[in-house]
């Protein structure tokens, strides 16, 4: 995995370096996070932000703490290049991890609920990709360790990862392709009413809260397509059993296109769902995985049992969850 520089900057260095800059009269009025990222070529302007958030960043002899503050020509000021959390967080870390398929191209990971897939914010450490730079040397020659596509941290099953770059390439295509076959089943509020459902509303930031998504109207609002088939698998008072495949693949997809036809799902809160029988995560599970290898031409289908806080509310409400 290709390093920016600042990620080179050493946690055992006994003083982090001072540099110290010169706003140029060509910056004028530039923010200050875009003025330093060209004073300071080397380094990126996220990591530069994140310095400034820390304020390790001094203008005229008083910290910075703002990245949109504008600078003028003849301003003087110092960088501490300091490590960050996030310039920390492409590190290997040791942890158990449920592989269920491995060749030299690809792998197969059952994740539990719980574990963040990519470093975020508020997650810089201890996610599915240090787990993978800790236990595969060649995961750190691959963007993202080789991740193409993610679970959100509470959400358990399924999930392919590339061992090689040619597998990687290949992988990304064919999921685009809809080549990669992704099944869930979701436990649902409300009793189900009919068979099958296409869902098929565009996806976009919520407006009203940004930290959430939401169905949006493409003429109106920026979005993506986004297609989910659900199939009823079991149905009682309290709410629903149900299968979704993925046509697409958008953030929070099944969670929000269930909360859009009236069937959040159970423990989900970002999404109108409630606990139930002590399920407080969202009650999603990624329980198949199939696709043709693409080097070997070999069929493969994996499915994962559903975990056992999903299994208790199905036998809690009377639904067969073995039927999926």
């Amino acid at each position: 995995m290709a390093l920016a520089a600042e990620e080179a900057v050493d946690e055992q260095d006994e003083a982090p370096e001072t540099r110290a800059f010169r706003i140029d009269p060509v910056l004028h009025g530039l923010r200050l996070d875009r003025a330093l990222a060209l004073q300071v070529p080397e380094f990126s302007r996220s990591y530069l932000q994140q310095l400034i958030d820390e304020g390790a960043v001094q203008l005229q002899g008083r910290v910075a703490r703002k990245p949109s503050t504008p600078v003028r020509a003849g301003e003087q000021g110092t960088v501490e290049l300091r490590p960050t959390p996030q310039s920390q967080a492409f590190k290997p870390e040791a942890m158990a991890l449920d592989v269920v398929h491995e060749d030299a191209d690809l792998c197969v990971i059952r994740k539990p609920a719980g574990l963040v897939v990519h470093p975020a914010p508020g997650h810089w450490q201890g996610t599915l990709l240090n787990g993978l730079l800790a236990r595969d040397a060649q995961a750190a020659q691959l963007p993202r360790a080789g991740i193409v596509h993610r679970l959100d941290r509470d959400t358990s099953g399924l999930m392919v990862v590339a061992r090689s770059r040619r597998a990687m390439e290949a992988l990304v295509r064919m999921i685009a392709a809809r080549e990669v076959t992704r099944q869930y089943v979701a436990l649902a509020h409300r009793a189900w009413q009919g068979g099958a459902r296409q869902v098929d509303a565009a996806i976009g930031r919520d407006p009203r809260n940004r930290l959430r998504m939401a169905v949006v109207d493409l003429a109106h609002q920026s979005g993506k397509p986004a297609r989910t088939f659900v199939e009823p698998l079991g149905s009682q008072a309290q709410g629903c059993l149900v299968r979704c495949t993925l046509e697409t693949g958008r953030t929070h997809q099944i969670r929000v296109h269930m909360a859009h036809i009236g069937h959040p799902l159970v423990g989900d809160a970002t999404y109108g769902g409630a606990p139930a029988h002590g399920l407080e995560r969202q009650a999603l599970h990624a329980y198949r995985l199939a696709f043709v290898h693409p080097f070997t031409q070999q069929a493969l289908d994996w499915r994962a049992p559903v975990p056992a806080d999903l299994a208790a509310v199905c036998e809690a409400w009377g639904l067969d969850y073995n039927c999926a």
